[in-house]
């Protein structure tokens, strides 16, 4: 018999009174009459539903045992409340053995959030530590909380469908976004769903087509070093509901509208939302680590363990690693996956490390990983937009290998290349010259089209665009760790002086290279990707792990527009030149190889068809025709510390035209770009390229139009 100072003093309900429920659907249903609560615990021997009457009420206020005999099929306890409805706050406790040789660790005395619950209430008094020390913590446990999506209305909005040749992403934070107070929008809207809504028309004059929004899935805050904040939200607690704090509303259901607002809101801009999604861990971490929700329920179903079964495996560097490819867990990663679709209207998720789900139940690799297939396979997410970071912190690296022929894959190798040629670095051109094909190393072989690469120079992890060109070496004292933490090559160039400077010499040097960055990305084969605040040289101060600043190293500070709105025009119009298709040759029927042979690109030097490809080049041009030949494009890419003086291509027999510069980033605001229609003719046959530019120009064949 169970002690009442074990079990609490809450009135409990008698098992044989109350309806057994269904063990489907899992999570809490709301039916007519009641709530069905349903949830996977294979080794528990008893189940408790709790339920509270406030997210920090002390005790619940009405326990309901749940009893192998008559809530129980299989691994599935169930239950059917009569009179509950959306908004009612519960939890489970699930008694077994804490048995960690076994994989077992059933604490009786921890309330646990439900895997599949679709909210979460956060009490004030929310203590991490609590959940990972003995004692009962029911009144400083996060709480799930019963939802009905049914009574939401979506207007007609359904996800957009945008195709890859026309996407650009933009990678931001939702909380960081507008918490800065020059941001504008009112104090109770900073940071949240409906702050960032106020600035969609910021995006859409900005010229992306999505938004890449770091983890929204509720994380746990405090999953920090002491005195720190867990800002970037990747450790995950609940995969169905959005994070409670960026909602400017009180409340756990006024989250679930708000986050619906913001969705519908960039879709009428013609802005898809994409998740960037944490399946590879959760908050839980390892031995020492909380009891929250799955470590309580069914701990070796949940997680890889090691031979040693009272250890985790770690493939995240986050102390444990999500078992993506057991059953129970490829359904929960499947079944977040349709609600976030089929319910939110997401457009696309970008899957956080990656390569742990084609691991296996042991952590090995996988050939054909079956939680990759599921979601590559699955109907209702045909359309579903599916990035890949192909790598993990346990040694796999499948950029160019990704199992699959949907998914797209963030492009580490894009940054690192262009990142070393752009410094200046020995032997970079070969590596240039790939990535503004679209890697073909890497991806043509798989006869995908160009986007599958989706290239970025500077993305969350990491230094910002500005940092890039601002610093040698990472500055991370203020997390904490002596600034152990973070990348220690980052490919990076100070510029002269580490840090910001009043020197406006190096000032005009920053700006040059943050646009060549910038040329360079949006004018290469694949789908360009750049981080919230780029395009106006956003710092972080040198840090390059800023997981746990929830302060202004970490937002976007709005008075940049001002201070560098020359970077901010060219980021405007690059993607004005991008999204002329014909330039950049986008054609969503040609794959990577057919895309290649219809350009028919010339190699060059300073001289006609005399590339240099030595470990000494630093400079490289080319010629190419756009795929609906409209357009003959001269492009310069010059990391040299000298100008250098190009020769260029004579025009087609015939053609009366000349040579116009489109862009150079060698030239000051704003004669460094202009759309074509206004560029400038060159009367010479030669181009000068001032030191460490790119350089631009067009040549409207007979037969293009006057557009753009």
């Amino acid at each position: 018999m169970l002690s009442a100072s074990v079990l609490g003093q809450a009135p409990r309900s008698n098992p044989h009174a109350v309806p057994k429920g269904s063990p489907a659907p899992l999570g809490a249903t709301v039916l007519p009459g009641g709530v069905n609560f349903s949830v996977f615990s294979k080794d528990a021997k008893l189940i408790e539903l709790l339920l509270f009457d406030a997210p920090d009420a002390p005790q619940p206020s009405r326990v309901i045992r749940l009893e192998p005999r008559d809530h129980r099929t299989y691994h599935y306890w169930h239950v059917f409340v009569p009179g509950l409805a959306a908004g009612a706050i519960y939890a489970y406790r699930a008694f077994g053995p804490f048995a960690p040789e076994q994989g077992l660790r059933f604490d009786r005395e921890k309330v646990l959030l439900d895997p599949y619950g679709r909210a979460v209430a956060v009490p004030a008094a929310y203590d991490r530590e609590a959940a990972g020390r003995p004692g009962d913590n029911a009144a400083t446990a996060m709480k799930s909380v019963v939802t009905d999506p049914r009574g939401y209305d979506w207007e007609g909005d359904r996800p957009l469908c945008r195709p890859f040749t026309e996407t650009v992403i933009y990678e931001l934070h939702v909380g960081g976004f507008t918490r800065h107070p020059s941001s504008g929008v009112a104090p109770n809207k900073a940071g949240t769903y409906a702050g960032l809504i106020e600035k969609i028309p910021y995006l859409v004059e900005l010229g992306v087509t999505a938004v890449e929004l770091l983890p929204v899935f509720q994380f746990d805050p405090f999953d920090a070093p002491r005195g720190r904040t867990n800002y970037w939200g990747y450790q995950p607690i609940s995969f169905f509901a959005p994070h409670h704090a960026y909602s400017s509303v009180p409340g756990a259901l006024a989250v679930l509208d708000e986050f619906r607002d913001m969705v519908k809101a960039l879709h009428r801009a013609g802005l898809e939302v994409i998740l960037d999604v944490v399946f590879n861990h959760t908050t839980e971490g390892g031995t020492g680590g909380p009891t929250l929700a799955y470590r309580g329920l069914a701990n070796d179903t949940y997680y890889i363990l090691e031979e040693d079964r009272a250890r985790y495996a770690d493939y995240t560097g986050c102390g444990n690693t999500l078992n993506a490819n057991q059953a129970t867990v490829r359904r929960l990663i499947q079944d977040s996956l349709n609600y976030w679709v089929t319910e939110m209207h997401v457009d696309g998720f970008r899957f956080d490390l990656a390569s742990i789900l084609s691991r296996d139940e042991a952590g090995r690799p996988l050939p054909n990983p079956p939680v990759l297939w599921d979601i590559e396979t699955d109907p209702r997410l045909a359309g579903t937009k599916l990035i890949a970071e192909a790598w993990d912190a346990g040694g796999l690296y499948q950029v160019g290998g990704f199992i699959g022929d949907a998914w797209q894959e963030w492009n580490g190798r894009f940054r690192d290349d262009v990142r070393r040629f752009v410094k200046g670095d020995r032997g970079t051109v070969s590596g240039l010259v790939t990535r503004l094909l679209g890697s073909p190393d890497l991806y043509a072989h798989e006869n995908r089209e160009a986007e599958q690469s989706v290239n970025f120079v500077a993305c969350h992890d990491g230094f910002t665009l500005n940092d890039v060109v601002s610093y040698d070496q990472k500055h991370n004292e203020a997390n904490g760790e002596d600034n152990r933490d973070g990348a220690n090559d980052n490919h990076s160039w100070n510029t002269g002086v580490e840090g910001p400077t009043d020197d406006p010499a190096i000032e005009a040097l920053r700006n040059r290279q943050v646009k060549n960055f910038f040329a360079i990305l949006m004018l290469s084969a694949g789908t360009p990707m750049w981080l919230m605040g780029d395009e106006v040289r956003r710092t972080q101060r040198g840090n390059n792990n800023a997981y746990c600043q929830d302060n202004e190293i970490s937002w976007f500070d709005w008075r940049d527009l001002e201070r560098h709105a020359d970077v901010l025009r060219f980021v405007r119009l690059v993607g004005v030149l991008r999204r002329h298709r014909d330039i950049v040759g986008e054609d969503d029927k040609l794959t990577l190889t057919e895309l290649l042979q219809k350009t028919r690109v010339e190699w060059h030097g300073v001289a006609l068809g005399c590339p240099d490809w030595s470990e000494e080049s630093r400079s490289i041009a080319l010629t190419m025709e756009t795929v609906r030949g409209r357009f003959l494009l001269h492009l310069i890419f010059n990391a040299y510390w000298e100008p250098l003086n190009f020769e260029l291509p004579p025009a087609p027999a015939g053609s009366n035209e000349r040579w116009r510069r489109c862009i150079d980033t060698g030239l000051a605001s704003p004669a460094d770009i202009c759309v074509p229609n206004a560029a400038e003719p060159i009367v010479d046959g030669h181009y000068l390229a001032q030191a460490r530019s790119v350089v631009v120009l067009i040549l409207k064949l007979h037969h293009a139009d006057e557009t753009e």
